[in-house]
């Protein structure tokens, strides 16, 4: 294993602060075996996701838990958790050399990053995006200020914008990078530009070329696979910022790459005990409704990934199902 950390962080994530962080914590982690471990891994992986969902009477549900009962039955048979193992082995089988996992923070580790990138923003931009694509939203163009959000959506027709500053609401924006408030508006076939403090800005600083990916809680699974297809060397997870939620999506991910057994729960305890979870719990965080916590951290609640592409000078995010 090898440690690298540069420069200071800010650990104010949701409290107010810039979450374009100056320093960058990288981890690597070669794992061992050849292309049979891989094979391993693919079966350990479908046998096990299914067990995975949070409880349905864990103490901090909160009452949107009821509408995502209610859908749980079709999360179950999704096909990707279905037939992983079989569109998985071929392609993991002909990787022939060892694959590094590498974990990094914020804007410079987003620059750093090599391979297969997945930026992981969970609270709540990358959440929000899912939602939305999931929704029927065309696609999510990423912009890092709000006066580009604004110059574009008035350019796009029907355009919908989500869009914070600090993780506080911005005057006249309707959607303020919120999960639930996107979940209420009607975003099919439209598009959504989305401006936030952490997760677009570090997807931006990505250089890499071998693809990246917008990464959360709610479509972890389906982004391991779609980076797995790819049969990459090196597979780079970057958090937005240095904060419990976003490094346990980036443990959860490393689990899978690896075939790995791991119970987010317990990874996710650590966001749990901080003063901001309970702020927004207690519904006191302005544009930050406690059942952002319940759909952000809905685990594998979506089947797609979300690929990154620039075009035009944007990043735009898809919704692609891994085949």
């Amino acid at each position: 294993m090898i440690c690298v950390a540069l420069a200071g962080v800010d650990e104010e994530h949701l409290a107010g602060a810039n979450l374009a962080l100056p320093r960058a914590i990288v981890e690597v982690k070669v794992a061992d075996g050849h292309d049979e471990r891989y094979g391993d891994g693919v079966t350990v992986l479908g046998d096990f996701l299914a067990g995975l969902e949070p409880e349905p009477h864990h103490s901090h549900r909160s009452a949107v838990g009821d509408l995502l009962e209610a859908e749980r039955p079709m999360l179950a048979a999704l096909p990707w958790r279905r037939h992983w193992m079989n569109i998985m082995r071929p392609a993991a089988r002909r990787q022939h050399q060892a694959m590094r996992i590498v974990h990094a923070i914020g804007v410079e580790g987003a620059r750093s990053a090599q391979g297969v990138v997945v930026v992981i923003d969970v609270l709540r931009s990358f959440t929000v995006s899912a939602y939305a694509l999931a929704g029927g939203a065309r696609e999510s163009i990423l912009v890092p200020t709000v006066d580009q959000a604004r110059n574009l959506a008035e350019k796009i027709p029907g355009a919908i914008i989500s869009a914070e500053e600090n993780a506080l609401p911005i005057p006249g924006i309707e959607i303020s990078n919120s999960p639930t408030q996107i979940t209420k508006a009607d975003v099919r076939g439209k598009t959504l530009v989305q401006r936030s403090t952490a997760g677009t800005p570090v997807l931006g600083a990505v250089r890499s070329e071998e693809g990246m990916f917008a990464g959360s809680l709610v479509v972890a699974g389906a982004t391991v696979q779609a980076c797995l297809l790819r049969r990459p060397s090196t597979v780079t997870l970057v958090a937005s910022a240095d904060h419990p939620e976003d490094h346990a999506c980036a443990k959860y991910m490393e689990a899978l790459l690896n075939g790995e057994r791991v119970d987010i729960d317990p990874l996710l305890e650590p966001l749990r005990n901080t003063d901001r979870y309970r702020k927004v719990m207690a519904g006191l965080w302005p544009g930050f409704p406690p059942t952002d916590l319940e759909l952000s951290l809905a685990l594998d609640r979506f089947d797609f990934a979300m690929p990154a592409a620039r075009r035009d000078g944007q990043i735009r995010l898809k919704a692609e199902r891994p085949q």
